[in-house]
Formats: structure tokens, C-alpha cells, sequence
């Protein structure tokens, strides 16, 4: 089978470049929602603890089985961890066998990227131009080259509690000539904005941005709030306009409507993509996506990484490894060590 670890990834994404992988991976994404139906839905399987939290997220299409495992530890920066971190596989159905093993933190951080450029495509204006950022983590870089493939990003504005991380951002981000202006808080980041990603780490109910800091026609991607107690914004930002998510019985766990009853009506994004149910409506509205991740997501990334690796010259950004037992003899595995 393939096993593509993280200096095979790197050395993927480095030298196709990121903005051509996202814009690569936003058509990947919408082709699979429009084919929503076609997958195993099923919320993903958490084991939670104190500091953190561990999940599998599974899907199939009926020809081809991923799963995803990831943590999430808030805490892990100040220890020298990563918050997330993450490996996937891909298998065929028909056999059970594994073919693809990936690193996946750094793809995750791809495919979440390409999700939100997915849904502001689907939901932002299209004369939007002014990006907010809250939260200047290791999603951000990849959450601006994502919107900036969809709509005419002219300016970028960020707001960490970290001042660290607002630099590191401007200075990863100087290299694709964008220049990011550090906001003194979260209410200056967003004024004016056009387009809002909230994508804070700690794990609690939060509110980085209230109702008063949004305005009308913005289109806010919040991505942050993905487990049971973590939450970003103010309840009544929800009420302010219509809510998108990708799989609603997991988001009414995990996600900013957890604040809301069981009942709160909701769209999922396939609905729009397929044209079942309205996306934006007017320039004025506000839209709002709640972002938890779903392991569809993970499906098209892997995916999409297999179909990048079967071209010409993809050999270059993986190895083979024998993970499967195959005895001569497929009923004789002890012969195997004779």
C-alpha cells in the first residue's frame, strides 16, 4: 500500500503549492456533496478527557472505505504539542484491504481550508473583498489562500489573543504578497469585513464575537466550535440569519448551534449545492456556516491526495509499505512464520 508521511507531504504540497491544492480540493469537496446521499452518514466517535478529546471519523461510498484519527488538546501549544494532529487511511470495500496510508495533520488543515472556500463560494457575496480572521493558529494561512481562491480578497485582518501568532501569520502569509493587518481586538478585525473565519482553540463556550460586531451582507465561517462545551459566538448571531451545516445531527452536538433547541432550523450545504433549499438570498442577509467537520471532508482529501499521487510524477510523494499479512496460503498465516 501507499504511506505518505509528513516529509512526503510536505514535500506534495511544497512543490504543487498550496493555493493550486486548495482551488484543486474546493472542486473535489463540492463534487462529493453533490453526492451526499452516496455516503455512510454517521456522527464521529469521541473519546473525551479533561485536556482534550479523541475521535475515528468513518465514511464509505460503497467503493471505497476512509477513516480519519485526530485528537484536539488546547492545551498541547503550551506543552510543545500540536492542538491536532491526525493519520487516515483509505480501503476497498470489496476486499477489506487497505491501500492509502496518510499523514493527516497537515492534510486536514488542507481539506478544512478547502471547506470553508467551498461554502464562501457557495454563501459570500461575490464583491467581497475584506477577510477577518479570529484566531491566528495553524488554520489560519490556509483558511485566507482558501477564500482568496473564491472571492477578491483585497484586504486581511486578524485578531489573536496571541500577539505571536498575528505575526507569524503576516510573515508566512508575505510570501503570497498579502498583507495582514493586526487588529487590536476582535470587534477591530471585523469592522467592515465581508467575510468573518472564527477558528479559536480553547476548549469552552466562548464568544469572540458578539451580535453587535456583525453587520449586514457578512458571511462568517465559524469553524472553532467542533466538540461537545466549545462554542465561539454569541447565541443571537445565529438568529441574525440563516444557519448552514454540514451533517446536523453531529453540529447539534459539537457545534455553535449546541447553544439552541433540537428543533432549531438548520440547512445543510449538499441541500444548497443540489438546489433543494436556498443559499444566500440578498446582499443584506447574513449567513452563517457552522463548521465542526465531517468525515466526508476527510473522504475528498484523502481521495483527492490518491488521485494526485496515481499522476505523472506522483511517485515521488510516497512509498510502499506491507501493512497486509499475505501468506501463499491465504487459510495457512501461521505457515507464514515457518
Amino acid at each position: 500500500m501507499r504511506f505518505v508521511d509528513v516529509p512526503h507531504m510536505v514535500r506534495w504540497m511544497r512543490q504543487t503549492g498550496p493555493q493550486t491544492l486548495l482551488a484543486g480540493m474546493i472542486e473535489a469537496m463540492e463534487k462529493d456533496f453533490r453526492r451526499w446521499d452516496s455516503f455512510e452518514l454517521r456522527p464521529r466517535v469521541a473519546s473525551h478527557s479533561e485536556i482534550g478529546v479523541i475521535e475515528l471519523m468513518p465514511t464509505s461510498d460503497g467503493q471505497t472505505y476512509a477513516f480519519k484519527f485526530v485528537n484536539g488538546h488546547p492545551s498541547n501549544p503550551a506543552r510543545g504539542y500540536q492542538t491536532v494532529t491526525a493519520f487516515g487511511v483509505l480501503a476497498d470495500v470489496h476486499n477489506g484491504y487497505p491501500r492509502l496510508l496518510a499523514e493527516m495533520t497537515l492534510l486536514t488543515a488542507l481539506r478544512t481550508a478547502a471547506t470553508s472556500g467551498m461554502v464562501t463560494r457557495l454563501l459570500a457575496r461575490q464583491d467581497s473583498r475584506h477577510l477577518a480572521l479570529i484566531g491566528a493558529g495553524s488554520q489560519s494561512e490556509f483558511q485566507v489562500l482558501a477564500n482568496r481562491a473564491v472571492r477578491p480578497i483585497e484586504r486581511v485582518s486578524v485578531y489573536d489573543v496571541d500577539p505571536a501568532a498575528s505575526q507569524k501569520l503576516r510573515r508566512n502569509l508575505a510570501a503570497y504578497d498579502i498583507e495582514v493587518e493586526i487588529a487590536d481586538s476582535a470587534s477591530q478585525a471585523v469592522a467592515g469585513a465581508d467575510i468573518i473565519t472564527t477558528c479559536t482553540a480553547d476548549k469552552r463556550n466562548a464568544q469572540v464575537l458578539s451580535r453587535h460586531d456583525i453587520r449586514p451582507g457578512v458571511h462568517l465561517n465559524a469553524i472553532g466550535g467542533d466538540c461537545p462545551g466549545k462554542t465561539e459566538l454569541d447565541p443571537g448571531i445565529l438568529d441574525m440569519g440563516p444557519v448552514f451545516t454540514e451533517y446536523t445531527p453531529q453540529t447539534r452536538i459539537e457545534g455553535e448551534i449546541q447553544a439552541k433547541p433540537a428543533h432549531y432550523p438548520v440547512t445543510e450545504l449538499w441541500e444548497v449545492l443540489a438546489g433543494a433549499q436556498p443559499g444566500r438570498t440578498s446582499a443584506e442577509q447574513v449567513t452563517v456556516y457552522d463548521g465542526v467537520g465531517f468525515a466526508v471532508e476527510d473522504f475528498t482529501g484523502l481521495v483527492f491526495l490518491e488521485d494526485c499521487l496515481k499522476q505523472q510524477g506522483g511517485e515521488r510523494f510516497y512509498e510502499e509499505i506491507d501493512l497486509v499479512a499475505a501468506p501463499s496460503d491465504p487459510k495457512d498465516l501461521f505457515g507464514m512464520l515457518n
